[in-house]
């Protein structure tokens, strides 16, 4: 599964439990819904998000009013990322 993540653009620091594809765009682990509609409508050149490991309390992964922070990336062309969302811990 690594081979597909990598031959699609995910870094090695980007991976995680679960890899879908929508529209063009790689998801990568338990990203909120709001963040790949967010993705979907402005549509930027790049491979897709990441939320790298499997953070408490982001979707599927326990309550949401316990969740730790964390941060969805958006893996740029390049292999480059940056900060898509951040969810504060609650």
């Amino acid at each position: 599964m690594n081979a597909y993540k990598t031959a699609n653009g995910i870094p090695e620091g980007m991976m995680s439990c679960h890899t879908g594809r929508v529209e063009g765009y790689m998801i990568e682990g338990h990203v909120p819904s709001a963040d790949i509609r967010r993705l979907l409508g402005e549509r930027p050149n790049a491979v897709g998000l990441s939320v790298p490991g499997m953070p408490f309390g982001s979707p599927g992964m326990g309550p949401e009013s316990e969740r730790e922070a964390f941060d969805v990336f958006l893996i740029r062309k390049d292999g480059t990322t940056e900060v898509f969302a951040s969810y504060p811990a609650a």
